[in-house]
């Protein structure tokens, strides 16, 4: 039986957000968590790894607040790790292992950090890890996929949604059709007050003004797999390597002729990766 984005559809209301999310399978919880892009759900990011994790694990894929269906926030009400542990706590999900994707990879990491009795592993695709870029201003500003994803923010249109996906991606002949497009692009203008807030919070540190600290991931004791895009544009490969430095008991799986979508663009190989480290790490 193929999931639906309709059948797999849920809400609930925690202390402080109303969130939306799909939800499948059976077993051990897996949270999946999308990143920062205009028009990003849970859905839209791992619409092709739900129905095959499901198989093994129980699976909720969230709308983060901002983002979605879930609730509007600004910069200053973000916080997503403390919504994850509400979402959790919403569930009676006491541990889950956290699958992340660049915003989503970053939020995990520091959810590893500061809730270590909550992870059970950690899987992260393309996080944001360090300094982080310059949004403003000359000098090693903000990568060329952060200033296509800005663009899109500011005009999401179908045409600067193809941009941006053709920066998100190393085949974007496959990946960039004007349906995709369009549809990302409707998508993001369907939630206007997301777009307004995270343009709104960029000088204040939008999307995540707190950000996991370098020196807390030699503490990280969960098993980690880090996966990355070699050709990913948005977030250098290298950050990947940093983070294997640091955390003790991590792997790192590097993808060629991939980009910021390793999830998306190599949905197989992602979903044996993911799979089998849950299941045996």
């Amino acid at each position: 039986m193929t999931l639906t984005q309709a059948g797999t559809r849920r809400t609930i209301q925690t202390r402080d957000w109303h969130l939306h999310y799909h939800e499948a399978g059976q077993g051990h919880p897996v949270i999946l968590l999308h990143g920062s892009g205009p028009g990003a759900t849970g859905w839209s990011n791992f619409s092709g790894n739900i129905e095959a994790l499901a198989q093994r694990f129980h699976v909720y894929a969230v709308d983060m607040p901002g983002w979605g269906q879930s609730d509007a926030a600004t910069v200053e009400q973000l916080d997503h790790v403390d919504a994850a542990i509400q979402f959790m706590d919403a569930l009676g999900i006491e541990k889950a292992a956290f699958v992340g994707n660049s915003m989503g990879g970053q939020t995990s990491l520091r959810l590893a950090t500061e809730y270590p009795n909550r992870i059970t592993h950690l899987v992260t695709m393309g996080p944001p890890v360090g300094r982080r870029p310059t949004l403003f201003g000359a000098g090693d500003g903000p990568s060329e996929g952060l200033k296509v994803l800005i663009q899109a923010y500011q005009e999401p249109t179908a045409h600067n949604m193809r941009r941006l996906v053709e920066v998100m991606v190393y085949d974007k002949a496959r990946f960039a059709t004007p349906e995709l497009c369009q549809a990302r692009s409707d998508a993001a203008q369907a939630r206007p007050e997301h777009l307004r807030n995270y343009v709104d919070g960029l000088p204040k540190g939008a999307p995540l003004p707190k950000w996991v600290k370098p020196e807390l991931l030699a503490g990280i004791k969960v098993p980690t797999l880090l996966i990355h895009g070699r050709d990913d544009r948005v977030v250098s490969f290298e950050t990947s390597l940093f983070l294997l430095a640091n955390i003790p008991h991590s792997r790192l799986v590097l993808i060629n002729r991939c980009g910021h979508w390793a999830m998306i663009e190599h949905p197989d190989e992602f979903n044996r990766l993911v799979g089998d480290f849950i299941a045996n790490a």
